[in-house]
């Protein structure tokens, strides 16, 4: 569910130019890879620190339909069986029992939101969680919920931050959904702010996930974010810059100047040995094996990242970030049919993402070939035009249209008066990027690629025109 994730402009990937980076996916709200929110329990005894329905005023008959919503859940949760209508009738149930219950019961009508974020109703599910919320002040699990739908709405760190570090006290440090996330936004601020014993956000994060993991040590989630964390930590010690980049899960980039350097291997080897153990504990968990694989490509075991991202990709098939890496590393070793695939699965995810159509757009390119020349160069112009449509501001379509135009368009036959003018629009969505592109160091390798290209372009002209002239 963050997620953060980790963008760069790449490597050069000649012809392939500017490319994304890999993703890692650390967020852990149900619905954003991989489904880890808990649902809500009635206590056992006593309400402290719990939230929620006093479990000695619960009716019996209430709980015996309560009880049923559960073992309802967990069904369709073991099957894999989440349809719209599951989700209506598993959530019915819940409702059942908070009405029962006299329309007081905050664990149930929770429980109904989580069964609507099954199937991705968000509208329903915050609806039920704001209600859980008006039941009862101190219910921390809606809380944490709300939160991090907000942040999901407006990006907006140190405002989820408060409303986490709020829930966490309502539970007295027992929420350890709440702590994870929590220690997820702190890494994604990381900034110098500290809190109760710890000196800034990343000291803060480990904090809490310490604390999680010795709640619950079988947590996968907790195991995931500190895996992440030494991750990041590794890639802050090699001199890494993180620069801003708006996205609904929260997305970085490292500057060009920093791509050749290696992450710090002590912090690295710390980060595979959390997901050794994780493993251990779990094989089935999706999110750790793509973590794994952004470790195994850091240190270029380029073969290790293929396996694992194709590993989360097949525990979980609607895992997006991992189809995404899985495509972006065979991109790196020009696997373009096995780019191709997994970015058109990502693009059934996610119609919209601009990083998946860019993607595609490279993928295709490096298919080109004579026998489906004119119909490919198209299909990566559609590409190229859908993600310009997403965000006309950023710059790397345009990059990537002028290297079409250059390289694929004004070679494809016609002589000197056709390649002369596609040479010139090329020169000017060139310009068009180094435009976007300015002010944006992250792009400074891009943009000197680019006004070699342009220069490249001006030769290019002059020996056609003295070639027509010997010619005469």
């Amino acid at each position: 569910m963050k997620t953060s994730r980790y963008r760069a402009l790449g490597r050069a990937l000649a012809p392939l130019a500017v490319a994304t980076s890999l993703v890692a996916a650390s967020v852990v709200m149900a619905g954003c890879g991989g489904g880890d929110a808990k649902i809500a329990k009635t206590p056992s005894g006593g309400r402290a620190g719990t939230g929620g329905t006093n479990p000695d005023t619960v009716k019996s008959s209430a709980q015996a339909k309560f009880n049923a919503a559960l073992d309802a859940m967990a069904a369709h949760d073991k099957a894999n069986d989440w349809s719209d209508g599951a989700c209506g009738e598993v959530a019915k149930m819940f409702e059942g029992a908070a009405s029962e219950q006299g329309g007081k019961f905050p664990e149930a009508t929770f429980d109904a939101g989580i069964a609507y974020q099954r199937c991705g109703n968000d509208a329903q599910a915050k609806a039920h969680f704001q209600q859980a919320l008006q039941e009862d002040p101190k219910f921390h699990h809606a809380r944490v919920q709300l939160a991090l739908y907000q942040y999901k709405a407006d990006n907006n760190e140190d405002a989820a931050i408060g409303a986490l570090q709020q829930a966490v006290l309502d539970a007295q440090f027992q929420n350890v959904p709440a702590l994870v996330n929590l220690a997820m936004l702190q890494m994604q601020r990381d900034s110098a702010q500290g809190g109760d014993g710890c000196k800034d956000d990343m000291e803060c994060a480990k904090k809490n996930l310490q604390r999680a993991l010795a709640i619950d040590d079988a947590y996968m989630p907790a195991f995931n974010q500190l895996a992440l964390y030494y991750f990041q930590q590794a890639k802050k010690r090699a001199g890494a810059v993180k620069v801003s980049a708006k996205g609904s899960r929260g997305r970085s980039i490292t500057t060009n100047a920093a791509l050749g350097k290696r992450a710090d291997q002590q912090q690295l080897d710390l980060a595979a040995l959390v997901c050794s153990q994780a493993v251990r504990k779990n094989a089935g968990y999706a999110p750790i094996h793509n973590t794994a694989g952004l470790i195994q490509n850091e240190i270029g075991q380029v073969n290790g990242a293929v396996a694992e991202f194709k590993t989360a990709a097949q525990l979980d098939p609607k895992f997006f970030e991992a189809q995404m890496n899985f495509a972006e590393v065979n991109l790196s070793f020009r696997g373009f049919e096995q780019a191709q695939g997994a970015f058109k699965k990502a693009l059934e995810m996610r119609p919209n993402d601009y990083d998946a159509h860019l993607g595609m757009a490279l993928a295709l390119r490096g298919l080109i070939n004579d026998s489906n020349y004119d119909a490919q160069v198209a299909a990566v112009q559609g590409e190229l035009d859908a993600a310009k449509k997403i965000d006309p501001n950023r710059p790397d379509a345009f990059y990537n249209e002028g290297i079409l135009t250059q390289e694929y368009k004004a070679k494809s036959g016609g002589g000197k008066d056709k390649q002369i003018p596609l040479l010139n629009v090329a020169t000017s969505i060139y310009q068009s990027f180094m435009d976007k592109a300015q002010g944006k160091p992250e792009y400074d390798g891009a943009v000197k690629r680019a006004k070699e290209r342009v220069e490249d372009i001006k030769g290019t002209i002059d020996f056609l025109n003295a070639a027509v002239d010997d010619k005469k």
